[in-house]
């Protein structure tokens, strides 16, 4: 919970400002005044509550000499000290994307398509890194952040150049604790948005901020309410705003999640209590009333604004000693570093930082970005969104430098730290009232970056009732992966089933296949491909069950091909918007090293819209058709099957012809926390058929209900299919249907 309370932190960001030069000498301008010092405490979206009590504090014109924040009051502090208002922060707060500023992945719109046919597999999403030596590496954290650093550096913007925090329009400083050694670490200089994100770095949920060297993480664990901080910074009172989540009775610690929260509390109480025994009777002590209000509610974090007001407003009478006259607090106000401007800077030059073993060029050439023009800020996190999808590095940021009088672009990719070589498992089922069961355990090596191009190597292993090995190299020609050469190879074997009918196994085929790939490519940006190739497959086909009679037999086939592909769904399994179309033409020659003749076509497109509120409707189909020359049984097309006439056993139809157009619905409901839930149903119409004359002839009407889950091991289904006819099918999978 402290993880989505650390991620607001950066939401909070609204618009900073950058410093420019000290107006005046505070002390000179206001002689014999006793300096105040601000404390802020972390808590997670709690921390919006200390926006309300700056609200007092400014109505009351109580100067603020100092602030010293942990954790979320870093951030509300940091934006604060740079010059924003708590309107600015509060807006901030609420236009923030909480859907997505938890998720490292860019939109899925924005990753490269090369990574986008990842999804076309059955893994689990999450890599595990593996060593040159074998040894497993993992992430520093569930979360790098990459989104929460954009954010607050886009709003770190005008303050870039400001590496001296007492510069800041207030002096700042943010808390954070060294992971190595287990100290407090103060940062009071630097780069502002660093400082914050390293003190919102939750252990195990945030990745660790690398700053001079030392891994730095959450300052709750060390110092959650700094009032030490803000007294060495020179405060003779302090304002100390304590909104950390207090430690909960053990009736009430009934799960999982209340348990990590608890957990997070005994870490920061403890040090909170040391604070608060240092407390004088001149310092004032502001707690708000915030109850059960959760640390990880960012969504109606502003809510907690009021109560943050209230409890200051609560103690006007003794917060009014350190009011000042009007004419004094604009003093004050004046006598402060000035706001910054706004005005985005002219960039002269654009630099590249990486140290992942790729070309710069692959990171300058998609950064869009001209000299001689204003930051484009958009533009730059898109173009960064492109970066990053590559999935190549751990972090992409960006920094403006100043260099020989010019300002400048600095792009700084970090490279995985438990990269570039990973391990992916997954598990692909699925059962049906018939007792129709299979499923397949499979394994794949993946290097990324072998060369300066970004050139990759895939080994795969399946075992199960389809065995595989299988290896791949897709290898880009140029800096923005616009042409591409993909070579593949590999053995496997499946089941193929013959019926008489609709319904009636005639025989069961089992077919061994070696089969060998090459091919030469172009992206469409990072919405689609298209790709000209050659497969060679040699192969052989035996009686599984039937008739001794059916014949046996051995093949070769030589295929040209071409295919066109755009996929823009938001979503692979449970899409809510986008679509996604396919349209491949395969000829098979004698002359090309085959031992029959025919050409096929295959075409897929379905296209998904959200109604609101989680209702999401598809309308989609696929064309399947030998259109010359006929196809044996390893080329045949087969339906049957979730989506693909529902009411079937899986590909318990085949043809040389194969057609399905299918609707459905689906409500998405967030039953578990990072679990959805889908309720839905499909209606499907087609079949199979021999010859392309007759398709849709005579076509069967199938549908479906199902319950669905995006589960972290892939999508799940449960569900009843029917089938005109009579035919019924109670079904599960674990793994995609072939809707797609």
């Amino acid at each position: 919970m402290v993880t989505r309370t650390l991620i607001v932190l950066g939401c909070c960001l609204g618009g900073l400002l950058l410093p420019q030069a000290v107006a005046a000498n505070i002390e000179a301008a206001q002689p014999g005044r006793q300096k105040v010092g601000l404390a802020l405490s972390g808590g997670g979206a709690r921390g919006a509550a200390h926006l309300g009590v700056l609200r007092v504090l400014e109505e009351m014109k109580i100067p603020i000499d100092y602030i010293a924040g942990t954790s979320m009051g870093s951030i509300v502090g940091g934006l604060y000290a740079s010059g924003m208002t708590p309107d600015e922060i509060e807006q901030a707060l609420k236009t923030m994307d909480w859907e997505h500023i938890f998720s490292d992945a860019p939109p899925r719109v924005e990753r490269s398509f090369r990574r986008k046919r990842d999804d076309d597999l059955y893994l689990v999403k999450a890599r595990l890194g593996i060593s040159d030596d074998g040894k497993p590496r993992f992430p520093t954290g569930a979360i790098q952040g990459q989104k929460f650093d954009l954010a607050l550096r886009a709003l770190s913007l005008p303050v870039t150049n400001t590496t001296d925090f007492d510069r800041l329009h207030i002096p700042f400083r943010a808390v954070a604790s060294d992971i190595g050694s287990g100290a407090k670490v103060v940062l009071g200089e630097g780069d502002l948005a660093t400082a914050m994100r390293a003190s919102m770095a939750v252990p195990g949920l945030f990745a660790a901020a690398e700053v001079d060297g030392r891994l730095l993480v959450d300052g709750g664990i060390t110092d959650n309410l700094p009032v030490d901080v803000v007294r060495e910074m020179g405060a003779d009172i302090v304002i100390a705003v304590d909104i950390s989540t207090p430690i909960k009775p053990a009736e009430e610690v009934i799960n999982l999640f209340a348990i990590t929260g608890q957990l997070t509390s005994l870490l920061t109480r403890n040090n909170v209590e040391e604070q608060l025994a240092t407390l004088t009777e001149a310092d004032v002590l502001i707690i708000p009333a915030l109850g059960d209000f959760s640390s990880s509610d960012f969504v109606n974090a502003t809510d907690a604004v009021p109560i943050g007001y209230q409890a200051a407003d609560a103690q006007r009478s003794e917060l009014r000693r350190l009011s000042l006259p009007a004419g004094d607090y604009q003093a004050h106000l004046a006598a402060r570093t000035a706001r910054p401007p706004r005005d985005l800077p002219i960039i002269q030059f654009v630099r590249i930082e990486n140290d992942a073993g790729i070309s710069d060029a692959m990171i300058h050439d998609r950064i869009r970005q001209r000299t001689g023009e204003p930051l484009d800020r958009q533009q730059l996190e898109q173009d960064i969104a492109h970066i990053y999808g590559l999935e190549l590095f751990q972090n992409v940021r960006y920094d403006l430098v100043e260099e020989q009088g010019e300002t400048g672009l600095l792009v700084d990719a970090r490279a995985k730290s438990w990269g570039p070589n990973y391990l992916q498992f997954g598990l692909d089922l699925s059962s049906d009232i018939r007792g129709t069961n299979s499923y397949d355990l499979g394994a794949a090596y993946l290097r990324t970056g072998i060369n300066p191009l970004g050139g990759e190597i895939r080994l795969a292993t399946q075992i199960g009732q389809d065995p595989l090995l299988a290896a791949e190299w897709h290898q880009p020609l140029d800096s923005l992966s616009r042409y591409f050469v993909y070579t593949g190879a590999r053995y496997g074997a499946t089941n193929v089933d013959v019926f008489d009918g609709r319904r009636d196994a005639v025989a069961e085929y089992r077919v061994k296949e070696a089969r060998a790939e090459l091919a030469l490519g172009r992206e469409l940006s990072v919405y689609g491909e298209s790709r000209l190739g050659y497969r060679y497959r040699d192969g052989e086909v035996d009686v599984k069950t039937g008739s001794p009679e059916l014949p046996e037999f051995s093949y070769e086939s030589g295929n040209a091909f071409a295919r066109l592909a755009v996929d823009r769904l938001d979503n692979y399994n449970f899409p809510e918007e986008g679509w996604l179309g396919a349209v491949e033409y395969d000829i098979a020659r004698e002359d090309l090293g085959g031992d029959s003749e025919f050409e096929q076509v295959r075409l897929v497109a379905n296209g998904f819209t959200s109604l609101g509120n989680g209702h999401v409707v598809g309308l989609g189909g696929l064309v399947n058709s030998t259109i010359s020359g006929s196809a044996d049984i390893q080329d045949r097309f087969r339906l049957g099957g979730f989506l693909n006439l529902s009411g079937y056993t899986e590909d318990s139809l085949s043809g040389q012809q194969a057609g399905v157009l299918t609707a459905i619905y689906y409500r998405r409901f967030e039953a578990l926390p990072f679990l959805s839930w889908y309720l839905g149903g499909s209606f499907e119409y087609g079949g199979v058929w021999e010859d392309k004359g007759d398709l849709f002839d005579d076509a069967i009407s199938s549908g479906s209900v199902f319950l669905g889950a995006d589960s972290p091991i892939g999508p799940l289904y449960l569900g009843y299919g029917h089938a005109e006819g009579g035919y019924d099918s109670i079904f599960f999978y674990l793994g995609r249907p072939q809707f797609r």
